[in-house]
């Protein structure tokens, strides 16, 4: 379990888009379903959070309490965040990715990339990886 943990968070972590990007119109459908998991991540509601992930996530987890420690060791931005803002949500290699800006507790900003599948339930989210924040000074 440790190892295949570990091979998704790395992939989560370290896997940069490099496709070309093609930026979609707003999905409030999508945006959605991201906000109210960060919901009940602050609710500590983990069960919940856990139905939001596709079944990839769910079958690599198997549990929400599982899910839920992967979550608070590795994004703990996600977990408590402060203010969260919707990005452009870009189609990559065919998946559709939406990224999120996180500002945590502490102030500190924090990019994301949210990978969405549809399914016959609506749209999951298949994984999460941290992106590089712009440099935005002058």
């Amino acid at each position: 379990m440790l190892r295949v943990f570990s091979a998704v968070l790395a992939m989560f972590l370290y896997l940069a888009p490099v496709a070309a990007q093609d930026v979609q119109p707003r999905n409030p459908a999508i945006e959605t379903v991201i906000g109210t998991q960060l919901e009940a991540f602050q609710a500590d509601d983990v069960a919940r959070a856990f139905t939001f992930a596709s079944p990839s996530i769910k079958q690599v987890f198997r549990t929400p309490e599982n899910f839920g420690v992967m979550v608070q060791r590795s994004f703990p931005m996600v977990w408590r965040p402060g203010e969260v803002s919707f990005l452009e949500l870009v189609e990559i290699g065919g998946n559709l990715w939406q990224r999120v800006e996180i500002i945590d507790r502490q102030g500190q900003r924090h990019h994301l990339g949210y990978e969405m599948v549809q399914g016959d339930a609506g749209w999951k989210i298949s994984g999460v990886q941290i992106l590089r924040v712009p440099d935005t000074s002058v």
